[in-house]
């Protein structure tokens, strides 16, 4: 009896606790309940982007539509323009991104390998430029571009992704910090006897060894400037849609280009259709790269270790 308690106690609760039955699946049913909560808010808008106008107006439908209405995707298409738009965000959004990436590993590499006057003070200031609400600095960017002849061009918004003054690039900086600095000063002494530069350190062993944190950089910083609705708004103007821009005005957009009337209306199913068809470049983009994302997170010490 003594033996058979014990069995299933070593079953139950595991040898360390964390390798046991219990723990298991208390684990498990967190990760179950944090997928759904993640998961929910897509379900829904896909279910609804298939609902024609019947279904959302039958009580008897709840979340499965009674057929895959296709015409709310068609509408959302072309009130959103979608290829002309999507290239448009394409471009406010994936120069940035790359310019602020190679920016901020340079910045990182920098911190992480040199030593140099007020290094600490530089750093604190960095710091500080994350801490900092972006609210704060709004309107002296305002004047200053404005100044420079640069609101309304595309400008506005590399300048600062090129002197390290992007969208959250104080983070970025210290992602490739913290991971040239776990990179062995052993490899630079041996390229240094070599007769190796500063450039080719960089290029030769700090990059191959760092590609997990540029692409964890890149899809960090192209997915905070893709959401970016404010400050395309405020620097960007007219002069560039991006489709963010456009499904913040989706109804109007709506009524003007497929037409207004008692019978056609930008209903709920035709703005989840919408939606589905802005988030779906971020989609496409993270199961290429989820890989490497996932290791450069691994790798870069973004939970704080």
């Amino acid at each position: 009896m003594v033996k058979n308690w014990s069995s299933i106690k070593r079953k139950l609760l595991g040898f360390k606790l964390t390798d046991g039955l219990v723990f298991k699946t208390i684990i498990y049913l967190l990760l179950i309940i944090i997928g759904f909560v993640y998961l929910y808010p897509i379900l829904h808008m896909l279910s609804y982007s298939f609902q024609s106008l019947a279904d959302l107006l039958n009580p008897m439908v709840n979340r499965i539509p009674t057929s895959l209405f296709l015409e709310n995707y068609r509408d959302a298409f072309k009130t959103l323009d979608y290829f002309k738009t999507l290239g448009m965000s394409l471009l406010v959004t994936l120069l940035p991104a790359i310019i602020q990436t190679i920016i901020a590993s340079l910045v990182g590499y920098g911190f992480a390998k040199y030593e140099f006057p007020f290094k600490k003070t530089l750093m604190g200031l960095l710091i500080a430029t994350y801490i900092i609400p972006p609210q704060v600095t709004m309107i002296p960017k305002y004047v200053l571009f404005n100044d420079f002849n640069i609101l309304g061009k595309i400008w506005s918004i590399i300048v600062p992704a090129t002197f390290g003054q992007g969208l959250n690039s104080a983070i970025f900086v210290l992602i490739f910090y913290q991971f040239y600095k776990m990179i062995p000063s052993v490899l630079d002494e041996a390229a240094e006897i070599d007769g190796a530069s500063n450039f080719y350190k960089y290029f030769k062993i700090a990059v191959p060894l760092s590609i997990p944190s540029f692409i964890t950089t890149f899809l960090f910083s192209f997915v905070w400037y893709w959401n970016e609705t404010y400050i395309s708004s405020l620097f960007l103007g007219e002069s560039f849609k991006t489709l963010q821009m456009r499904l913040a005005n989706f109804v109007s957009e709506y009524n003007s280009v497929i037409g207004g009337g008692n019978s056609m209306y930008a209903n709920e199913a035709i703005r989840m259709a919408a939606t589905i068809l802005i988030i779906l470049p971020m989609l496409l983009v993270y199961f290429v790269l989820q890989r490497w994302f996932i290791e450069g997170i691994d790798r870069a010490g973004i939970t704080g270790e």
